[in-house]
């Protein structure tokens, strides 16, 4: 890499061309991901969808998403992120394709559910970012390639609508999707032929396996089983919102074989963790090759705080201005959107504060704002101004936003050749969060949704005291068996 090269977001080369290419692709996968939702009327109608039939398609548009972190993680880290990235947005075309075209609910579910595999777009930018820039610009990157991306959902919500009047009819939603599905699969072409996996002359670092993620001691390995339980929990609640406790989607026998199948998962999931892992039971690994999966296991809870309130908040803060303020649909909209707009801001500023003053203290900072920034949205009532409620979301979201910048400004730190495992891993805990917190408030008022979720970043803000500051350098063993120092402070 050329380390005199600047930071300098107006160019398009080097590593900023990669930056911006990344986000982009990261972007798409939103507008894909979220196509949907600023089209639910038309879309509800032209299939003449019940109320409970539209909250399903929510339910199993984020469905498959927390496997599928955890999965293309591992597939980015094993084959590099310019073939995962390119196949993901091409194949993920198909169920965009397949919606549009459903003519029944069925149809329409099955495409829903396969699109959440699009939302592990995320982790392979998080590697390949990290492969192109130093540690002190690394959270600056990261941050404007996640916040950057997540605009797309705003983008879909803003763009969407206009190019279904456009094609005008029943079936202007159908084009509308239709076009977001084929930018998708036009723009796979296009990163697979402009980018690389790392910059000339440097080594891509792959794991020794991709079956379960290594670790380094046998505490660590015992950590890791228990911090999959959470997520293997979301994926059972998701399965109880759909039985006949739920929606309804599935009969009561197939909610309990799902059951089964998630417990058989599980274990078949420790038992390859075993496999990678049980040497350590016999011989130690060399204290220069070690890392603490502790620091993973706090960044997980962090972002199941920062990105779960996150996907929970923007798919009810319409809704509750609306109830509390007497706002019309439209109106409280555009109220609510000012908390998803932060994100082109936030979340970079997250990650520069990060490489400015440092990982762990930006955290604990961030953190503990967001936990007083949702203890005073839980204190939102009808008698207060309806600007300064807006100025309190919005202020609360620069928290939790910026936190999202600063968890990722500390993942691609801890071993690089597991980078894309940890970031999905982490990225994953981000939806079980949100599936955590709007259960619930499907059981709750809002008062207490708010409450439990800055709960949640108190206990966060408590886990991170165990988290160290990333300093010095890691080792990396080559594919020729060679070891290479790779600076992170």
């Amino acid at each position: 890499m050329d380390k005199i090269e600047r930071f300098n977001l107006t160019s398009f080369s080097g590593k900023m061309k990669i930056l911006h290419l990344s986000w982009i692709a990261f972007f798409l996968t939103f507008v894909v991901w979220f196509n949907h939702a600023p089209l639910l009327e038309a879309i509800a109608a032209s299939l003449g969808l019940s109320k409970a039939e539209v909250k399903t398609l929510l339910i199993l548009n984020v469905a498959l998403t927390i496997p599928a972190r955890v999965i293309i993680g591992m597939l980015t880290d094993k084959y590099g992120p310019r073939l995962s990235y390119a196949l993901l947005l091409a194949v993920s075309s198909i169920p965009c394709f397949m919606f549009a075209l459903a003519d029944n609910f069925a149809q329409a579910a099955l495409g829903r559910f396969l699109l959440g595999f699009i939302g592990a777009g995320f982790v392979i930018g998080i590697r390949m970012v990290s492969e192109w820039f130093p540690a002190h610009e690394l959270g600056t990157a990261e941050g404007i390639y996640g916040g950057w991306g997540n605009f797309g959902s705003a983008a879909a919500a803003m763009v969407l609508p206009t190019l279904a009047l456009l094609f005008g009819g029943a079936d202007g939603w159908r084009y509308a999707i239709g076009i977001s599905g084929a930018l998708c699969l036009l723009f796979s072409v296009v990163w697979y032929l402009n980018v690389t996996d790392t910059p000339k002359g440097s080594t891509y670092f792959r794991p020794k396996q991709i079956a379960a993620m290594e670790v380094t001691s046998v505490g660590d390995l015992y950590l890791l089983l228990i911090m999959k339980l959470p997520m293997y929990a979301a994926l059972a609640l998701l399965t109880w919102k759909l039985s006949p406790q739920g929606v309804s989607l599935l009969s009561e026998l197939a909610a309990v074989i799902i059951y089964v199948l998630l417990v058989a998962i599980y274990l078949f999931d420790a038992w390859k963790v075993w496999q990678v892992n049980g040497h350590l039971f016999k011989a130690p690994v060399p204290e220069l090759h070690r890392y603490k999966f502790r620091q993973v296991a706090v960044l997980n809870v962090l972002y199941f705080a920062t990105f779960g309130s996150e996907l929970a908040v923007v798919s009810m803060l319409p809704l509750f201005f609306s109830e509390t303020f007497g706002l019309d649909p439209v109106k409280a909209g555009l109220v609510a959107s000012a908390y998803a707009f932060m994100n082109l801001m936030s979340r970079p500023g997250g990650g520069w504060l990060s490489d400015r003053f440092g990982r762990k203290i930006t955290l604990l900072v961030l953190t503990l704002g967001l936990a007083l920034g949702y203890f005073l949205m839980a204190m939102i009532n009808s008698s207060w101004p309806l600007v300064v409620a807006v100025i309190a979301a919005m202020a609360c979201s620069f928290f939790v936003q910026a936190g999202e910048g600063a968890v990722f400004a500390v993942v691609p730190l801890i071993k690089r050749r597991l980078t894309g495992q940890i970031a999905g891993m982490t990225g994953a805990y981000g939806n079980v969060g949100s599936v955590f917190y709007l259960t619930i408030l499907s059981v709750t008022s809002y008062q207490v949704f708010f409450s439990v979720i800055a709960a949640t970043a108190l206990l966060g803000f408590a886990v991170l005291l165990l988290m160290e500051e990333p300093r010095g350098e890691i080792a990396e063993v080559g594919e020729d068996g060679s070891v290479q120092l790779i600076r992170v402070s």
